[in-house]
């Protein structure tokens, strides 16, 4: 049974389609190769602003949905599902691909064919990933991403390309491990592995876990998604992965990777398993201020260009998981907005980086300096960018650090105290390497003969600068389509915990609402899986 029809099945294969299209092409063909995946990107992206269609300001549930059934036994469903919240995570992400693949025309010089194709095979892990409403079908989606990032950073990546990619499998797979116990042990307690459906047996008390495995439910996706965060301590494989990998896959990484673990916490461990989120709520924040202030003092300092941005990222994904587990309206809004400014200022931040490595191959900033003199118009967008990530009132940096921090303040104001440093130390670190990259003496011949921006790089660029612009001052036309969904979110919290002393006497048998599981087969797993937890 399909709701919605088949908008949400053709985001996510439509590049799957176009990576197989690249096959037919010749490895030698690489214009055309280029080519062909900047048309499939970019054909993506349009298709992608569709779902702002039918986003009703103050609609609850999903706006779209697709539901059929897949495997009989054990039962899988191929359900997906749009929100506020997914949504635009989908369009950064369809929004990033085109980007990364005009950032890659003169970056990547062998195994072009390859390249796209793991580029474009990515992209369908991701929105695979954002759109699923079955558990196993989100792993599936989940591990599909590993497999092309993996690659990126191993073939294409810079010296110790290897390391960081098999350090970045390791880090993901133990993660990936922890969340699919947890995705069984739900699947064994109420037989399905529909999300809407295990959120309803639980809200509705038919579903009562104990405190213990609760805690121990809570822990197996939460350690899966703090890595991909990936939040303090688990951070190590970051940096590494950074450094390592070509510019597209940084701006990928940094840009919609570490919101799959963010998305997660919102999506699965809060609604799942509330009394445990907030009984380890104290501790989350505790960790996400430790992440914002030492990701901000190892930035400030790094002598490596590319590291010290992707320190920044631990530092400000730390704002965004104090957001989430702050439990306040505004704050999650916060935290989901910062998610995408994030997206598209550390995402503009590594491809400047990137196109200072091609033209001086080091990432090291001592080999800088006085480039304001050679390359104003990059110095400008670097300032620009540089500008927008630290908070800038006007830019979207700002909006989504300064909800966070008013919905935390509400909670507990020695939090927002705390994480408020991090907005000081970021304006610390980043300007002072814009200092010592562009100001200056030029102490390094090379220097004096490098080529400012060109065309392509500086319509990428413009297309940066203009988003950041319009998120900082339209930035009410994402949070008024987010709030209803980040509410949805908090009221599922309320509602499990009204029905976490109360005992099913007879079986339930539920009606699927309006905007969840879809149809008749949702009825029947419901009642199916009412009918064994009360035999229990």
């Amino acid at each position: 049974m399909l709701v919605g029809g088949h908008l949400l099945s053709s985001l996510i294969f439509f590049p799957a389609v176009g990576a197989f299209a690249l096959l037919l092409l010749r490895g030698e063909d690489e214009l055309w190769i280029r080519r062909l995946t900047f048309v499939i990107s970019l054909v993506e992206f349009l298709f992608s602003l569709v779902l702002l269609a039918p986003a009703v300001i103050g609609e609850t549930g999903y706006a779209r949905e697709e539901f059929a059934r897949w495997i009989t036994y054990p039962p899988i469903n191929y359900h997906l599902g749009v929100d506020g919240i997914s949504m635009f995570l989908v369009i950064l992400t369809t929004f990033l691909t085109p980007i990364c693949v005009l950032a890659s025309w003169k970056g990547v010089h062998f195994r072009l064919k390859e390249f796209h194709f793991a580029l474009l095979l990515l992209e369908v892990g991701v929105v695979g990933v954002f759109l699923s409403l079955d558990l196993f079908l989100f792993f599936v989606f989940w591990e599909i991403m590993l497999i092309p990032m993996a690659f990126l950073i191993g073939i294409w990546g810079h010296d110790r390309r290897i390391y960081a990619a098999v350090k970045f499998v390791l880090y993901t797979m133990a993660g990936s491990i922890l969340m699919l116990v947890g995705i069984v042990w739900l699947y064994n307690a109420t037989g399905t592995f529909d999300l809407p459906t295990i959120q309803h047996l639980l809200q509705t008390g038919v579903l009562l876990l104990p405190a213990r495995t609760e805690m121990l439910l809570f822990l197996a996706f939460f350690v899966a998604f703090a890595i991909k965060v990936p939040l303090f301590p688990l951070h190590t494989w970051l940096p590494d992965a950074h450094v390592e990998a070509p510019t597209a896959g940084s701006v990928i990484l940094a840009g919609v990777l570490l919101k799959m673990g963010t998305y997660g916490m919102i999506r699965f461990c809060l609604p799942l398993f509330p009394d445990a989120a907030r009984r380890a709520a104290p501790y989350v924040a505790i960790l996400s201020i430790i992440g914002i202030v030492y990701g901000a003092l190892v930035a400030l300092v790094q002598p490596n260009l590319k590291k010290l941005v992707a320190y920044s990222s631990v530092s400000h994904l730390g704002f965004v998981v104090l957001g989430i587990f702050a439990f306040q309206n505004i704050a999650m809004q916060g935290a989901v907005y910062q998610m995408l400014a994030h997206g598209i200022t550390t995402g503009a931040l590594f491809l400047l980086v990137g196109m200072l490595y091609d033209r001086r191959h080091t990432f090291e900033i001592s080999e800088y300096g006085g480039l304001v003199t050679t390359m104003p118009r990059l110095a400008a967008f670097f300032l620009f960018v540089s500008l927008a990530s630290m908070g800038l009132p006007l830019l979207n940096g700002f909006v989504g650090e300064y909800l966070i921090l008013l919905g935390t303040y509400q909670v507990n104001w020695k939090w927002a105290a705390w994480a408020a440093t991090g907005v000081i130390l970021s304006a610390c670190y980043l300007l002072w390497a814009y200092q010592r990259v562009f100001f200056g003496e030029v102490t390094h011949a090379k220097n004096r003969e490098l080529p400012d921006t060109s065309a392509r790089e500086k319509w990428v660029l413009v297309t940066m600068a203009v988003i950041t612009i319009w998120m900082g001052v339209q930035s009410p036309y994402f949070t008024r389509r987010i709030a209803a969904s980040c509410k949805n979110v908090l009221q599922q919290m309320n509602h499990s915990v009204m029905h976490e002393a109360m005992v099913p006497t007879i079986p339930l048998v539920t009606q699927p609402q309006a905007g969840t599981a879809a149809g008749p087969a949702a009825t029947k797993t419901t009642a199916l899986s009412t009918e064994r937890l009360t035999s229990r």
